[in-house]
């Protein structure tokens, strides 16, 4: 019994003194925390905090925007800011016309007299916006055409009263008008531009005030909508009984289409040009003969 005693003492002092020692070199190792997912206030935390930086920087790059350019302490990025090019506007035009005009073409010249101011300062602003080489081909003649109807429109009421533009002496040839630099004359408008762009339908829009001439429109010229309004004067010129008797087999054309015959045969012979837009198919063989051209004013 002496001798067993004497080894469970022992046994118990050897397990103790290991036991110390593993006690001992844990605590000498370093400590390391366990990686943990951050709480949902954390990642909220977190989060707001990014956006605020964010929305701090943006701040800071906006304050530096300054006359066109955005600089930081390494980057210059120069800006460009394009306008929209400003079409010329034809609306006090629009108004005298829609006004003045009745959807037949008929002029009060009389009535517009009383509106010449408003007639006046139309033309003063075509003279102060003439073309120029950013303009488009539409905008040109749109330009143009209504300039031609004003001018003439102008004459007329620089002599009214009176029953024909033939009682105004060289009518084309009056040299009233300066549009940009130049002076200009219902002649030169309508041979030396606007038949030199390539469009024999203008001949349909501008108006000589005369009542075999085509009908004024009552409304202005525009752009947008040039070629409809093209395609319309065109086809309602053909179709009006007064102007031009069109059948199949024969023709009775106003005299336009022999004083500019050179301008509809571009693409074709004058039946081609007419039949585009003729209600009637006109035969290639039809006979053609012209009508006496009746220069009373256009009211």
């Amino acid at each position: 019994m002496k001798h067993l005693s004497t080894i469970l003492i022992l046994t118990f002092l050897i397990v103790s003194c290991s036991s110390s020692k593993k006690v001992l070199e844990d605590a000498s190792l370093p400590q390391s925390n366990p990686i943990s997912e951050p709480s949902v206030s954390e990642e909220k935390v977190l989060t707001d905090s990014s956006q605020q930086t964010t929305v701090m920087q943006n701040q800071k790059e906006l304050e530096s925007f300054t006359d066109g350019y955005i600089t930081d302490d390494s980057i210059s990025v120069s800006i460009e800011i394009v306008k929209p090019i400003q079409l010329f506007d034809h609306s006090t035009f629009n108004i005298l016309l829609s006004k003045h005009v009745s959807i037949n073409g008929n002029v009060d010249y009389e009535a517009i007299k009383s509106d010449w101011k408003a007639l006046k300062d139309y033309i003063t602003q075509l003279s102060n916006n003439s073309p120029n080489n950013t303009w488009t081909k539409e905008e040109k003649l749109v330009y143009w055409i209504n300039t031609y109807n004003a001018l003439t429109i102008d004459l007329i009421l620089r002599h009214y009263p009176l029953k024909s533009i033939k009682d105004i002496k060289d009518p084309w040839k009056q040299r009233y008008w300066k549009l940009g630099n130049n002076w200009y004359n219902l002649d030169e408008i309508e041979h030396q531009i606007l038949r030199k762009m390539d469009e024999p339908r203008i001949h349909f829009a501008i108006v000589c005030a005369s009542f075999s001439c085509p009908k004024l429109l009552n409304e202005a010229y525009i752009a947008s909508k040039l070629e409809t309004q093209l395609t319309e004067a065109t086809k309602g010129f053909l179709s009006d009984g007064d102007r031009n008797i069109i059948s199949e087999k024969r023709i009775q054309l106003s005299k336009i289409f022999k004083w500019f015959a050179k301008d509809f045969k571009q693409d074709g012979s004058l039946i081609d040009f007419l039949n585009q837009y003729s209600e009637v198919e006109i035969s290639a063989s039809a006979k053609k003969s012209y009508l006496d051209y009746n220069w009373y004013l256009n009211e």
